[in-house]
């Protein structure tokens, strides 16, 4: 009885062939909400794979691509030779525990639509704990004391024009130190008015797609990719066209066979969660396939501070000779991430439209820590700390290396990387033959060790198998120990 109760509510599902949505996608919302609506209880046991096609008359690769997502995100649990069940633990239960109380079956308004798509892509929480989780920065060495005194310079007597902050753009001494710095550093073709401030680069993405895209637009995305990022596309009404990475980035040439596309968000300088740089060609026939298309595109430049092999690389953005690059970066990752304070610089042509369409959106970016950070970088110190931290990471990376190489042997392939926080650990034949990524990145986290697996990125089947190891933020003499810990995790049979 318990296990047709279970399989009851997935009978209800309806997927619709002719729509623009792919069948895994709708199957693989279908099951979520399911499970974020109580409907299928923690423990409960999944219909088998081939009894869901059936039921549902679709082929077995839908249904295992739906499944794939599914236990990726930690909705499903793939017990090996026992099937498939719903988790004691979801990824955000507090839908479930809601919708459980009776909420639901209120009387009252429901959300739209689009309020239940952007409810239920929210409940996936990044993981912060955990040795080696990407994406981290080390700020244990930050000058914390530095930035309490410039905070405490601007705010004792701070000026009318800072506590009004009427400028829909953000602090113009921001504006203008960031501009610099990039023309500086990053080669981008940037004035104090190009650059918009704003909590992330999310929020960036989010705000770029809301002006430059219409509901069903097509949106190339890196596969695999960064989900953040696509999820806010997604969110936007983007229909995500998947295009495949080599060693050179994006295969450009290829996408003559994909549909046409409004906008391509593109990480060149290291793109996540490969760790590559596209090359120059790539960048050119990117630009070049923008101008026939009359299409846009974001760059997303997350880490692009920390290369350890000659200086940072000239942005894509500065190759641009028609104004169809939005340029996108952050400093939660070169600082600390609560600082939440990002950017996006905009085409000169677009300048005013942005701005307006920010006063609409957002009377104005929080400004308080805005003229502390101007300070700071116009001050040289956040160059220096990006010195440091570049060669603190370098030389955790050296580190990382080494242990892998004394204990990792036969289980776990690791290449240097010229740049990033984070390296990508090829399963090896041996290991590969015993269990997929999925299961050495559940077996890492037993053991306390955050590695995720690297098939969790891609939005179709996945291609490639590995493990993501951050290293920027574990401290020099807990790399060994930790690298240890995760071997005899992967050695248990």
């Amino acid at each position: 009885m318990s296990r047709r109760r279970a399989e009851a509510p997935l009978l209800t599902l309806h997927l619709d062939a002719e729509a623009a949505e792919p069948l895994h996608r709708q199957l693989y919302t279908g099951i979520r909400e399911l499970v974020l609506a109580g409907r299928l209880a923690p423990g409960a046991r999944l219909p088998s794979s081939r009894m869901l096609a059936d039921e549902l008359a679709v082929s077995r690769n839908t249904v295992l691509l739906a499944l794939d997502q599914l236990i990726s995100e930690g909705y499903v649990e793939g017990r090996a030779g026992s099937g498939s069940f719903i988790p004691a633990e979801l990824p955000d239960p507090a839908p479930a525990a809601a919708r459980s109380r009776g909420e639901r079956r209120s009387a009252g308004p429901r959300l739209s639509q689009r309020g239940d798509d952007l409810a239920a892509r929210g409940a996936r929480r990044p993981q912060r704990s955990g040795l080696f989780a990407a994406g981290l920065p080390d700020t244990s060495d930050f000058p914390f004391e530095l930035w309490s005194r410039l905070a405490a310079k601007h705010w004792r007597r701070p000026d009318a024009d800072l506590i009004a902050a009427t400028e829909p753009r953000g602090h113009l001494r921001l504006r203008t130190a960031i501009a610099d710095y990039l023309r500086t550093v990053r080669a981008v073709h940037a004035g104090a008015e190009q650059v918009i401030v704003v909590s992330g680069a999310r929020q960036a993405v989010d705000f770029a797609a809301r002006l430059l895209l219409d509901p069903g637009d097509s949106v190339w995305v890196e596969e695999p990719g960064y989900a953040g990022i696509r999820a806010v596309l997604a969110a936007a009404g983007a229909r995500l066209v998947p295009v495949p990475m080599d060693a050179d980035g994006m295969r450009v040439i290829e996408t003559g066979k994909a549909p046409p596309a409004r906008l391509a968000c593109v990480a060149p300088s290291h793109q996540y969660p490969l760790g590559v740089t596209m090359s120059l060609a790539r960048r050119l026939e990117l630009l070049a396939w923008a101008r026939r298309q009359s299409a846009w595109i974001i760059e997303d430049d997350y880490d692009s501070e920390f290369r350890y092999a000659g200086p940072p690389l000239a942005a894509l953005q500065g190759l641009d000779q028609d104004g169809r690059v939005i340029y996108v970066g952050s400093f939660s990752k070169v600082m600390f991430p609560s600082l939440r304070l990002g950017y996006l610089v905009v085409p000169p042509a677009t300048v005013d439209a942005f701005a307006k369409a920010r006063a609409t959106l957002d009377d104005h970016p929080a400004s308080a820590m805005q003229p502390v950070l101007a300070e700071f970088i116009e001050a040289g110190h956040f160059a220096a700390h990006v010195r440091r931290m570049r060669k603190r990471y370098g030389e955790r990376q050296r580190l990382l290396l080494a242990a892998a190489e004394r204990h990792l042997a036969g289980l776990l392939q690791l290449t240097p990387d010229p740049a990033g926080m984070h390296l990508l650990a090829a399963l090896a034949p041996a290991l590969a033959r015993r269990m997929d990524d999925k299961e050495a990145a559940r077996r890492a986290a037993a053991a306390g060790i955050n590695a995720p697996a690297l098939s969790g990125y891609f939005l179709g089947r996945p291609t490639r198998q590995g493990l993501l190891l951050g290293y920027a933020a574990v401290a020099d003499q807990a790399i060994e120990p930790a690298v240890r810990k995760l071997a005899a995790a992967l050695r248990v049979a």
